[in-house]
């Protein structure tokens, strides 16, 4: 199989880039197309000696996004960028998947808007697997979306679902809502009303609301929240392990006792490292798009590459796409909703916020209605 990465995306680009495809490709039974200025991408790999190293082929983009520019208006302006013909190849099927380390904007805006969406996903999810104390977790979403609705929820939790088991090999994903305390009363109208939603597909094994100071301890193996809330837990994460090595290294610095400390320590600190670096993890794909893209951090070095193509290439082998559209419309079928039922959803959900009731199970479908027509 065919997969697209731009060269040209991510601080370390192209190079890093480069030596990523060419580490891929001797491990993963793939062909990387890579994408970006054909001259700049042909010198790279003469320095690296890749040159001969098939299969690698070249298609040129000269132009490039910055990680600073607008994403909507970059990729109107630059129509020959790296990002958007990268993209492209997937929409014309002559690639798989397609991996950016590039301004995440605007990978999200071409795959949105080139690629659209499954059927059955109003709202497509980044989900970034994370480490945690027995074994990584998914958090879903991590900032696609700001402002979700409790059908794109439902949705996220589906596909994360999806992903945990055939992607990460989990048997029976636990699924939890991120929310600012266990019991079902606590959070907001998008909370409350997501985790009866969620309590009612019995094809998700649904474990309830998850503190935020419990997503590290492996309660739940999909965590599931809007991707402002996502995005702020992710970005707070990876500061306390950045602080947590400051304060490590201005220890291990001190003085003779310090060295030595560190010098017995250093293995333990290397394992612990390898546990909690994202590049152990590749890339975070874009779930809910009619194709593959995956999302890798911009500081993501050649190994970080290297995985997210495998991951690309696990989630085309297991026919992901295929069997969350499969999944969704099995899920909205058990619990009785057509096309029609969004709009009568969000009815129902507005009254009950409006209203601050505990409506429970079938009676928060079948009570809405009611209600109506007694007023």
């Amino acid at each position: 199989m065919r997969i697209a990465v731009d060269a040209m995306g991510g601080d370390y680009a192209p190079r890093e880039v480069i030596k990523g495809a060419l580490e891929a490709v001797s491990k993963c039974p793939c062909e990387v197309i890579l994408v970006g200025d054909k001259e700049i991408i042909q010198s790279e790999l003469d320095k690296l000696g890749g040159s001969q190293r098939l299969p690698l082929l070249i298609k040129d983009a000269p132009e490039v996004i910055g990680m600073s520019e607008h994403p909507a208006m970059a990729l109107r302006r630059k129509r020959n960028s790296s990002i958007k013909k990268a993209v492209e190849l997937v929409k014309r099927g002559k690639a798989r998947a397609v991996v950016s380390a590039g301004n995440t904007g605007a990978v999200m805006v071409a795959a949105k808007l080139l690629l659209g969406t499954l059927e059955g996903v109003s709202r497509p999810g980044i989900a970034v697997t994370l480490p945690a104390r027995h074994g990584p977790f998914l958090l879903i979403d991590a900032g696609a979306n700001v402002g979700s609705r409790p059908e794109n929820l439902l949705e996220f939790a589906i596909m994360g679902h999806l992903y945990s088991k055939y992607i990460m090999g989990c048997d029976n994903p636990r699924v939890g809502l991120l929310s600012i305390g266990e019991e079902e009363v606590k959070g907001d109208g998008l909370m409350r009303t997501s985790f009866q939603l969620l309590r009612k597909a019995t094809q998700l094994n649904f474990v309830g609301n998850v503190e935020a100071k419990e997503i590290f301890s492996n309660q739940a193996d999909v965590v599931v929240c809007d991707g402002l809330v996502g995005n702020l837990a992710l970005k707070v994460g990876e500061s306390a392990v950045s602080l947590m090595g400051y304060y490590l290294k201005g220890e291990f610095s001190k003085g003779l006792r310090g060295k030595l400390a560190y010098f017995l320590f250093k293995p333990s600190l290397e394992r612990i490292k390898r546990r909690t670096d994202y590049e152990e993890y590749g890339g975070a794909p874009l779930l809910g798009v009619n194709g593959i893209c995956i999302i890798c951090h911009g500081s993501s070095n050649a190994h970080a590459i290297a995985n997210a193509i495998k991951v690309a290439c696990d989630f085309a082998e297991k026919r992901l796409n295929k069997r969350i559209k499969a999944d969704l419309e099995a899920v909205k079928e058990s619990l009785g909703l057509g096309r029609k039922f969004w709009p009568s959803f969000r009815d129902w959900r507005d009254a009950f916020r409006i209203r601050g009731e505990r409506i429970e199970g079938d009676e928060a479908l079948a009570g809405a209605s009611k209600e109506e027509g007694e007023e």
